[in-house]
């Protein structure tokens, strides 16, 4: 993987949201995870949420942060298994105007490498939305470690060649 460090880095900003009925702020590794890296790499953190695993709550984060100017990516951790309770994946279908289906199956391929068949039960996905881009990682702390570090660092990098995100998001600007 190529990063052309004559290119300028572009820091966005990011919000994270752990949804999970048992994980607080003590516990919830895989948010800490996530905002280690993401500060690490330069971007900002608008904002890190806890959210148990309620459909309405889950549904106002996705409204209030796609509507926050100041985010341009929202990362998801949790629920989005495959019980009654795991319903992130759901609902962040109802907001995705545009899949990015490669993100889920490049996830999984990864994951499949560690963790073997057991990767059939995660739903991990992105897509877009009002010029956003929306991520819904496992809530295992490895898994967002994985997607990071072999996946969003290089596609949230304006410097990642031949192509990433970032030099997306002026066409996909919901202006």
């Amino acid at each position: 993987m190529k990063i052309n460090f004559k290119k300028d880095f572009i820091s966005i900003g990011i919000s994270i949201a752990t949804i999970s009925d048992t994980r607080n702020i003590k516990t919830d590794k895989s948010g800490k995870i996530l905002e280690k890296k993401i500060l690490e790499h330069g971007h900002e953190l608008i904002e890190k949420k806890i959210i148990t695993d309620d459909t309405k709550e889950i549904r106002q984060y996705f409204n209030d942060s796609i509507k926050n100017s100041a985010i341009n990516v929202i990362i998801t951790t949790g629920g989005s298994g495959l019980t009654d309770r795991d319903s992130t994946v759901d609902i962040l279908d109802k907001f995705i105007e545009k899949e990015i289906p490669g993100f889920g199956e490049i996830f999984r391929m990864i994951s499949f490498k560690k963790i073997g068949t057991s990767t059939i039960q995660s739903r991990a996905k992105a897509g877009i939305a009002k010029g956003k881009f929306l991520f819904c990682l496992p809530g295992s702390p490895s898994a967002c470690a994985d997607a990071w570090d072999n996946i969003l660092k290089f596609q949230l990098d304006s410097r990642f060649e031949p192509c990433n995100l970032i030099d997306l998001m002026p066409r996909i600007s919901d202006k």
